[in-house]
Order: C-alpha cells, then structure tokens, then sequence
C-alpha cells in the first residue's frame, strides 16, 4: 500500500480521510498496513475522490517472490 505517501503529499489524516470515506480510523489503519485480505471497490473509490488520485497512486500489486525477498511475505492459512 502506498496509502501512507498520498496521505502524507495531501497532509491529510487518519482520521480526516476516514470521516471523509465514512469508514474508521482502524479500517484506515488496516488498510495503511496492509492487513486487510481485501477492500471494496466504493471504499477504494472515496479513498480517491477523496485524495484526488487513481487507485494506482495508492495500491500497488506484488507477487510471493518479491515479498518472499523482503522478508515480507503474509502467513498463508
């Protein structure tokens, strides 16, 4: 996620971008970190309206490999 970087450029907050999507600051923070196994496509939609950015500005996809090269790699069940 690179949710944390628009945020920062746009000096917005937690808590202001979760008031402005209409979801809370914990789903925020879930979704900063990364653990959130998904999010709906409306919630990605007002986190953009909201930024005034594309999807791709804030999420960004990596396969197994390169997180297995970071050491970062989730717990799979």
């Amino acid at each position: 996620m690179r949710l944390d970087r628009a945020m920062a450029d746009r000096k917005m907050s937690s808590l202001e971008l979760a008031e402005r999507v209409g979801i809370s600051p914990v789903n925020i923070s879930r979704i900063k970190t990364g653990r959130l196994k998904g999010i709906r496509f409306s919630t990605l939609t007002a986190m953009c309206e909201a930024l005034h950015c594309k999807p791709g500005d804030i999420i960004d996809w990596m396969d197994d490999e390169y997180l297995e090269a970071f050491g970062k790699l989730p717990d799979k069940e």
